[in-house]
């Protein structure tokens, strides 16, 4: 009986079982899903550096607007020097945007280190750790979405993308638009998202807005799909979104308000102009088309088969960012005047499909993911590093100018035969050098409106003779694309202007943008 009750452990104390470990899939998976320390560490330390890298790397010009619209206005409101575009003078653009890049040079000025090297660079500098930022929380996001493959694949994607090197580190309202967006994403309500935040995404949303309207374009499909998945739509409306919008356009008319010293409405204005009266059509237009055949495609570069095949996998899964790509496409083609850079926003919604795609290739993906960075690559340093270039190494040329006006009897005097806006200004010189440049402001329906760029390319050496009718009055310098030079060769003959500086600038020239610039010099 006692051998029976031994055995049966009758009487006896219970002793501790020890439970076998078992992996769980449901358990490892959300423990994939945590980023670690180290692991986000090394992707901050690597983000950074890139940018930085991806900053100092990108040494050329890609369109007026990341002078014109930013860098060129700050240098105005702190040194008062200058001058200022049409769209300022209309109220079209506003000073949200350029009042960041103000501030900084005023704490520059302040601490007189206001050089011309530190009011270029430390502005992209900027822009480059905001883009870092970004670049951060977007990986932080598909971790919490994805497995570690597909995250690591997707930020590879992201990191190689030669448009977003391109645009990411410039002081373009289009490049802060983007960076907003991907950090407003971060915490947007996405299926199995665990950072979403209703109050952050929208006040980030609306920062984009006040930077550039046109981010609403981008939103507008995310916002009614938030709106229609929330239990309470009441709430969302009174507590979070007129708040913040009331707040938003508040701030943006009273600073607008301050500059403009009048009452002034941007994103009204802004609407009515480029909308309504179609002025955007004065600096181009293409067919509806134009996006899908080209824009899109120039984009997204190598990575659109990857794209492609990512939405077939991740359709049901993704679909409000497929919305939002589609969207966006479509509005922006109704539109006559297309640039790239308008659908930038959406190139990291893109971005998730490419990296789906990639981690799905199993034999291939190897393979794949070099042809991706080679490709990206040679376009980036190339883009970066070459292509229209000449617009910024012909401002180092002149800024040179400035030590000669310190010790010369002869003050300088440049005039800039180009298109109009065709290279930076005083934020690129950084003395009262007299300057001046073909004006081309649209025409807004006022009497005797000229274009004097257009007035200038009819007949370059009447518009020459009749502008400068006596010596005395001629620039020192001259600044001209290769093209024009055979068309006023008589007038810089016989004015004894002589060729002292030639930069390279593109090797795709075009229409009234040549290959080379010249800087003419009177003797």
């Amino acid at each position: 009986m006692e051998n029976i009750r031994s055995r049966l452990n009758i009487g006896n104390k219970v002793e501790d079982v020890k439970l076998r470990k078992r992996k769980s899939q449901l358990y490892s998976k959300e423990d994939e899903n945590i980023l670690k320390d180290g692991e986000l560490r090394r992707v901050v330390l690597f983000s950074v550096a890139f940018r930085l890298i991806n900053c100092l790397l990108v040494q050329t010009s890609f369109v007026p607007d990341e002078y014109w619209q930013s860098l060129e206005v700050s240098h105005r409101m702190v040194f008062n020097y200058g001058y200022l575009t049409w769209e300022w003078k209309e109220g079209i653009r506003g000073f949200t945007y350029p009042l960041f890049f103000a501030f900084i040079y005023k704490i520059l000025h302040f601490l007189n280190y206001d050089s011309v090297f530190l009011l270029i660079w430390l502005p992209r500098i900027i822009q480059a750790l905001f883009a870092a930022f970004a670049d951060v929380k977007f990986f932080y996001l598909i971790r919490t979405l994805e497995r570690r493959d597909v995250a690591n694949w997707t930020f590879f994607c992201h990191m190689c993308s030669w448009f977003s090197w391109f645009c990411c580190t410039r002081t373009l309202t289009n490049s802060t638009e983007t960076t907003l967006t991907s950090l407003a994403l971060f915490y947007f309500p996405l299926p199995r998202s665990k950072t979403h935040s209703s109050k952050i995404y929208l006040s980030l949303v609306a920062l984009a807005v006040i930077v550039r309207p046109t981010a609403l374009i981008v939103w507008f499909p995310l916002l009614m799909y938030h709106f229609w998945q929330e239990n309470d739509k009441l709430r969302l409306i009174t507590h979070t979104v007129v708040p913040i919008g009331a707040v938003a356009v508040v701030i943006s008319t009273l600073i607008d308000c301050i500059f403009y010293g009048k009452w002034t409405v941007v994103q009204f204005n802004f609407l009515k102009f480029n909308v309504f009266h179609g002025v955007a059509d004065f600096y181009g237009s293409h067919p509806w088309h134009w996006y899908f055949s080209q824009g899109f495609v120039v984009v997204i570069g190598p990575h659109l088969p990857l794209f492609l095949h990512g939405c077939s996998l991740a359709f049901k899964r993704y679909k409000i960012l497929l919305a939002a790509i589609v969207w966006t496409i479509v509005v922006y083609s109704l539109l006559p005047h297309k640039e790239f850079r308008f659908i930038y926003p959406v190139l990291p919604f893109c971005m998730i499909f490419c990296g789906i795609s990639l981690a799905s290739l199993k034999a291939w993906r190897r393979a794949a993911a070099t042809v991706l960075l080679v490709s990206n690559l040679l376009a980036a340093l190339y883009t970066g590093l070459i292509h229209q270039r000449g617009s910024l190494d012909v401002m180092s040329r002149l800024q040179t100018l400035c030590d000669v006006r310190n010790i010369s009897t002869m003050q300088p005097d440049v005039l800039l035969l180009m298109p109009c806006h065709s290279t930076p200004y005083y934020s690129h010189v950084h003395c009262p050098m007299k300057m001046r440049f073909l004006e081309c402001p649209p025409d807004l329906g006022e009497e005797g409106h000229v274009d004097e760029a257009d007035r200038f390319y009819e007949d370059p050496l009447h518009w020459l003779r009749t502008s400068f009718p006596y010596k005395s009055s001629l620039p020192t310098h001259l600044v001209l694309f290769d093209v024009l030079e055979k068309e006023i060769s008589v007038f810089l003959q016989g004015n004894n202007f002589a060729r002292t500086a030639e930069m390279f600038h593109t090797h795709f020239p075009e229409g009234r943008v040549g290959g080379s610039i010249f800087i003419y010099e009177r003797h």
